[in-house]
């Protein structure tokens, strides 16, 4: 087991959950910035050619769990591992964002959906070699095709 050390924060307008889009539709496309720590900033070296990054971060303001819940964007219960529900064994959260720009140790971004404080467990760039046409999107795209 390891113990997570967060390698900066999040710089967001999101205060409150409820701020945050969730459900059918939702966009995430709000600016915000990634704050990274003095001691973790070589590690940036090069990110500038990247233009998407996902982005580990830790839930630090939910509790407890659940294995099923039903989430705002469908009115039946899934499994936790099939949702992007806070309230998970492990509360980790996963974001993909639009690198806009570097300046020194932050990381201005958009497609922030993360509160404004939230601990950054590590970054990554995306790099994915799967077509989106090969992509399911699971139940989510049947609650989408309900809504229609």
């Amino acid at each position: 087991m390891f113990t997570p050390q967060p390698i900066g924060y999040v710089s967001s307008s999101y205060k409150d959950p409820s701020q945050v889009p969730k459900g059918l539709g939702a966009k995430h496309e709000a600016d915000g910035v990634f704050k990274i720590l003095p001691e973790f900033e070589l590690g940036l070296t090069d990110i500038e050619g990247f233009s998407h990054l996902i982005v580990l971060w830790e839930f630090n303001r939910s509790h407890g769990f659940q294995l099923l819940g039903t989430p705002p964007s469908d009115h039946q219960p899934h499994g936790v591992f099939a949702t992007r529900s806070p309230q998970r064994p492990n509360p980790i959260g996963l974001t993909t964002v639009e690198l806009r720009r570097r300046e020194g140790s932050e990381l201005h971004v958009r497609g922030v959906d993360m509160l404004d404080g939230t601990p950054i467990l590590d970054i990554k760039p995306y790099l994915s070699s799967i077509p989106s046409e090969m992509l399911r999107r699971g139940w989510l795209a049947e609650a989408e095709a309900r809504q229609k």
